[in-house]
Parts: structure tokens; sequence; C-alpha cells
């Protein structure tokens, strides 16, 4: 297993080369680059870049021995499963336009999240608008030959592994599987068991921590620091036989951002030396 950071965790105003040097100084071996609205940040994606643009990154990617892991995004917002043919196609354009970013990076995996449940669109609904509308992309995903790593967020859609697996064989396309986040069960859940069962389905992994607590639900906390029990998720990770990128996500640290890396990266080496190995 490698170890990664999602571009998010990174100050928004350092631009694409700093944060490559910096990254790659703090020792990780991948970052994941995001597609999000155009300003969001000075070392975004957007749906307006162009070649021009991933020539730059690419360059900075070879000079910086970082490679460009995956492509995640902001720009979702439940449109895959809206009841609205409008918003399915804005959500199924992103997906394209994250196939093109991951094509022209050389990354293998895109991030995309499902959904669209809300006070007028059922569970049922948003299943079955999500499921038509990346069933209308698997031509092309098939064509590009990037997988497409459907996510596990706080909006309701994946309730359990299994939701999630049987979402994802409904398919039958080798290119559709699971980003899991380990961080994204914790609060009612334990990762380790979700990893059981999606198995050779998992794609990519994101990391975070997430700290119970007794007086609310519980934070989001930096790796190590919450209950996230490391050595049982590695276990179930080399068991499933995964051997790709560990991409924390993570909130940033504006004011002391290397701090932040050099800490992650820390972390990320003590859990893939320390528990890496078990089998």
């Amino acid at each position: 297993m490698k170890k990664a950071i999602n571009a998010w965790t990174i100050p928004e105003t350092i631009s694409f080369e700093a944060m490559f040097a910096s990254i790659s100084a703090a020792g990780f071996e991948g970052i994941e680059l995001n597609l999000d609205k155009a300003d969001a940040s000075a070392h975004c994606l957007t749906t307006a870049s162009k070649q021009v643009d991933y020539d730059r990154i690419n360059a900075l990617a070879r000079r910086y021995k970082l490679p460009v892991c995956s492509i995640s995004t902001s720009l979702y917002g439940g449109t895959l499963g809206s009841d609205d043919a409008q918003e399915r196609e804005f959500g199924k354009n992103v997906l394209r336009k994250q196939l093109e970013c991951a094509s022209a990076l050389g990354a293998d995996c895109i991030l995309v999240v499902p959904g669209g449940i809300g006070e007028k669109t059922s569970i049922r609904q948003a299943y079955e608008n999500s499921r038509q509308s990346l069933l209308e992309l698997v031509p092309e995903i098939e064509k590009m030959r990037i997988k497409v790593g459907l996510e596990n967020v706080w909006n309701g859609f994946f309730a359990s592994p299994t939701d999630m697996a049987r979402f994802i064989d409904d398919f039958h396309c080798p290119f559709i599987g699971a980003y899991f986040d380990v961080g994204n069960v914790l609060i009612n859940s334990f990762p380790e068991y979700w990893i059981e069962i999606l198995d050779k389905r998992i794609f990519k992994i994101h990391l975070k921590d997430f700290l119970h607590s007794s007086w609310n639900q519980g934070v989001f906390v930096n790796l190590l620091q919450g209950d996230a029990r490391w050595e049982q998720i590695v276990k179930a990770l080399n068991k499933a036989g995964y051997d790709s990128y560990l991409t924390a996500e993570l909130a940033g640290m504006p004011k002391t951002p290397g701090y932040l890396y050099a800490t992650t990266s820390a972390a990320l080496d003590i859990i893939i030396n320390t528990w890496g190995g078990l089998k």
C-alpha cells in the first residue's frame, strides 16, 4: 500500500507547483486532485480545464515524482439520483469530465457519489435514478478503461456494506467498484466489517479518523487520534488483496499546513509499516 493525500487538505491559496513540491517533500507517493467550481482553489481542476492545463500538471508530477492517483470532485450534490433530467445530465457530465481528467493525468480511478435522496426524492427513486444514470455511462466508462469508485458519504444512500455491494454488482461492469471511505462509517459501524464484505470491489481508499464523544455524535479528527481500529482495518484490506493508495482526506490547517503534511505522512507510515505486513 502507498500513501497519498487529497488536494482539499492543502490550503486553497497554494499553487499547483507549491502543492506538488510540499507534498512530495513530506514523503507522499501520490496526490488526489479535485474537480471543483471555478476558482474554488489555486490547485483545483474545473470543467474548463484543457490539455494545456493537464500538460502543466503532468510536468509537475514528473518533476516532483508525485503521480496523480485519482480524481475526486465536489460537484455531484445528489445530481445522479435526481428526479430532474437536467440535473442528472449535469451529474453525468461531471463524471465524463472526471474521466477526461483521469485519462489525461494518468490516474486509474475517479471518485463518484451516487444519491439524491431528499424531501421529494425517496430512497427507491434515488437508487433507480442513480443506477440508470450510471448504466447510461457504462459504454463510455468501459471505452476509457478508467475505474469508477462509488463512495460512501453521509447522504443516506449506502446504509450498509451489503447495500453498497449489491448496487455495484448490479452493473456487471469490471470498471465500477467502491471508493471506500474508512472515516465515513465510523460514526455507527466498523470499517473493517465493510471491507470484509466489499472485498475485491474496492478500488480506492479514503482515510480519516472519527472520535466518538459523550456529548455529541463525535467529530472527525486527524489520523491515529480517533476510534479507528487501524490494525483490523489494514488486516481486512490485506485479506481483500488491496494494494493501492491510502489517501488521507482531512480538514486543512491553513496556518500550519506543513505540520499537517508531516504528521499525516508519519501517521500513514505507522499504519502501513506497523500493520501492513499482517495477514
